[in-house]
């Protein structure tokens, strides 16, 4: 029986959501899958298209990207996934997808600005972008730099306070405590950043959202005396 069977399961099927939310397209984009005890994850293989892709094309690597199991090569981002893994233990998903809107924003090199209620009840800070890499860093480790870069930009917050953010030049990666919560940010990043854009057209200098609202939607969702949603 494969050890890893059920763990590339879930990384299938977080990857098949990216088309399915219109996130991606062709090959684009990937979503691993961590198991923290056996300090492993699944990932997705490159360049493989989504309606080709099954549980078993998933490739299984470890913390410093060795493959431990599996016949395809790994994404060309898994090195940038491994970096996030390492640094954020709290996380057991990662999501990286050329979506239109966030791309838009990252190609600009710039943060979304913490507009509205919507953005508020995701996290309580604009979405991070990082600063461009130097052209030594591209023609070196390009993936593992990239990956260093995310860590800086979140500039001392925790991988739980902020689950997104724009690498300058190139695009979006989300995580969660799993990969189906990774995607989630991503459809949300993609929905902030459209929205973020059609405010500043329709206002430009549109001002941020006042710190009552900010706390209150994020904290109403977050913290420790959240109302949103069911008591368990």
């Amino acid at each position: 029986m494969n050890r890893f069977r059920e763990l590339k399961r879930i990384a299938w099927e977080a990857n098949m959501d990216l088309p399915v939310q219109g996130l991606v397209r062709y090959s684009f984009g990937n979503v691993s899958a961590a198991d923290r005890d056996r300090a492993v994850f699944a990932i997705k293989p490159s360049g493989i298209p989504y309606d080709a892709l099954k549980p078993s094309d998933m490739v299984v690597v470890d913390l410093e990207n060795r493959i431990v199991e599996g016949k395809l090569r790994p994404s060309s981002d898994t090195k940038t996934h491994a970096v996030l893994y390492r640094h954020f233990p709290e996380i057991g998903g990662v999501c990286h997808t050329h979506s239109g809107c966030a791309v838009a924003w990252a190609q600009a090199g710039l943060p979304i600005p913490i507009l509205g209620t919507t953005h508020a009840d995701h996290l309580a800070f604009d979405i991070p972008c990082t600063r461009p890499l130097t052209n030594r860093s591209v023609k070196g480790d390009y993936e593992e730099e990239t990956g260093l870069a995310i860590v800086k930009a979140l500039a001392g917050r925790t991988c739980r306070e902020i689950e997104m953010a724009l690498v300058a030049g190139h695009g979006p990666f989300t995580w969660g405590a799993t990969a189906e919560k990774a995607v989630y940010n991503s459809v949300m990043l993609e929905e902030i950043a459209r929205m973020a854009w059609m405010t500043l057209e329709i206002r430009p200098g549109a001002p941020r959202l006042n710190k009552s609202l900010i706390d209150k939607h994020y904290l109403r969702k977050h913290g420790r005396d959240a109302t949103y949603g069911q008591k368990k």
